[in-house]
C-alpha cells in the first residue's frame, strides 16, 4: 500500500475514529473480549455486553475464578457459546500457567484456547503496539474491494492474497491505529451493501471502485440454502417445578440449560418423536399434553423450527442419559440457567404467564 494511501486512511481515522471503551483503555484484556464479542457480532450489539461483562470480571483473574456457569450467563445472547468457554478457559491458563502475564507475541498468543490468527494480530498491534497484520471481515472487504480481489472470499487462495496484502502494507509503528482505521472504515464507509464512496478516504486508490465492480467484491459463492430442522421440546412438570437439562460440553450450545427433547425424524409425528427423544435421553415415558409454542431460530449451518409442548412424567425419576445435569427449578429460578435463544424465550414466557393461563404449569 503506497504510503500516501495510508496516510489518507490514518488522517481520516484521526477524525472519524469511533470512541469504544477498550480504545480508551487499551489493556490486553480489554482487547481480547472486545475482540472476541466482535466476532460477527455488530459494536452497537456488542457494546451493553461489553460493559457488563467488565463490571462482572473486570480483570483477568476475576474471569478465572469464575464458574462456567458464570461466564455464560454473562455471554448469552451473543451466540457462538464455543467463544465464551474459551475465554474462560484461557484466563485460567494464563492465572495459572503463566503467572498471570498475558501473551504479548503472535505465536504465544494463538496458544490460547480460541486466539486464531486475526485476533492474535488485532491484540498485537492494538495492546502492544506491534507491527502485526489483522484480517476481520471489515478488512477482507476493504482489501477485496481496494485491490479488487477476484477469488472466492475464504477461499485459500483469496485468504493468502489478503494476509500477504494485510502484512506487506503495515504503516511501521502505527499498525495498532492502521488495523482499527480499516475496521472502522469498513463499518462505516466501506459497507457490505451500498458503500459510501463518495465519503470514502480511499477511493482514488480503490481498484474495485474505478472498475465499479465494488458492489461485487468480496466475490461469494453462491448462497446455498439452509437445512431446517424441526426440534420437539418438553416443558416437564412435577411439584411446582420445571426439569431442564444441561447440553453437553462439546457440541452446540454446550454448557447450556434446556429443556429436554430433540430432533424430529423426516416423516415423524412431532409428538411421537418428543416421546421417542425424552425416552431415549431421560429413560422416561412422557404424557404430552398442550402445545405452549413454535419457536424459530437461525444458526449459522441451519434453521430450527422448535415446537414446545407441556407434559407430565410417567411417575419413574428421570434419568441423565445424554446430558450433563439435570435439575427441578422452580419457574422463577429459570433466570439464574443460562440457555440458548429460543430456550430463552419459553423460560421467559414460563415466568410471564400468569399461572392461571397455564393450569398444567
Amino acid at each position: 500500500m503506497s504510503p500516501s494511501l495510508a496516510e489518507n486512511l490514518l488522517d481520516w481515522y484521526q477524525d472519524h475514529a469511533r470512541s469504544l471503551p477498550w480504545r480508551d483503555n487499551p489493556d490486553p484484556y480489554n482487547v481480547w473480549i472486545a475482540e472476541i464479542m466482535l466476532q460477527q457480532t455488530r459494536v452497537e450489539t456488542v457494546l451493553p455486553y461489553y460493559d457488563r461483562w467488565m463490571t462482572q470480571f473486570p480483570a483477568l483473574d476475576s474471569l478465572a475464578q469464575a464458574t462456567q456457569q458464570e461466564v455464560l450467563s454473562a455471554w448469552e445472547g451473543l451466540g457462538y457459546y464455543s467463544r465464551a468457554r474459551n475465554l474462560h478457559r484461557a484466563a485460567q491458563i494464563v492465572m495459572d500457567e503463566l503467572d498471570g502475564k498475558f501473551p504479548q507475541d503472535v505465536k504465544s498468543l494463538r496458544r490460547l484456547p480460541g486466539i486464531g490468527r486475526y485476533t492474535a494480530g488485532a491484540i498485537a498491534s492494538i495492546a502492544f503496539g506491534l507491527d502485526e497484520p489483522a484480517l476481520d471481515g471489515n478488512i477482507r472487504r476493504v482489501f477485496s474491494r481496494v485491490f479488487d480481489v477476484r477469488h472466492l472470499a475464504r477461499s485459500k487462495e483469496s485468504e493468502a492474497q489478503l494476509w500477504q496484502l494485510a502484512a506487506s502494507h503495515l504503516p511501521a509503528g502505527r499498525a495498532g491505529e492502521y488495523n482499527q482505521a480499516l475496521m472502522d472504515l469498513g463499518s462505516l464507509i466501506c459497507t457490505p451493501r451500498e458503500p459510501d464512496c463518495s465519503a470514502c478516504p480511499l477511493n482514488k486508490h480503490c481498484q474495485a471502485y474505478f472498475l465499479g465492480v465494488q458492489a461485487e467484491r468480496p466475490l461469494r459463492p453462491e448462497r446455498k440454502s439452509l437445512p431446517h430442522h424441526i426440534v420437539g421440546s418438553a416443558i416437564i412438570e412435577r411439584a411446582g417445578q420445571v426439569l431442564i437439562a444441561q447440553r453437553p460440553q462439546d457440541g452446540l450450545l454446550g454448557g447450556l440449560w434446556e429443556f429436554p427433547g430433540g430432533k424430529i425424524e423426516p416423516g415423524e409425528d412431532i409428538a411421537a418423536g418428543l416421546k421417542r427423544e425424552i425416552c431415549e435421553e431421560l429413560g422416561v415415558e412422557i404424557e404430552i399434553g398442550p402445545a405452549y409454542g413454535v419457536y424459530q431460530h437461525a444458526y449459522t449451518h441451519f434453521r430450527v423450527t422448535l415446537h414446545a409442548f407441556l407434559c407430565q412424567l410417567d411417575g419413574r425419576q428421570p434419568q441423565n442419559l445424554y446430558h450433563t445435569s439435570l435439575a427441578w427449578t422452580e419457574i422463577p429460578s429459570l433466570v439464574d440457567y443460562p440457555m440458548g435463544k429460543i430456550d430463552r424465550q419459553i423460560s421467559n414466557a414460563l415466568i410471564d404467564l400468569p399461572r392461571s393461563l397455564a393450569p398444567e404449569i
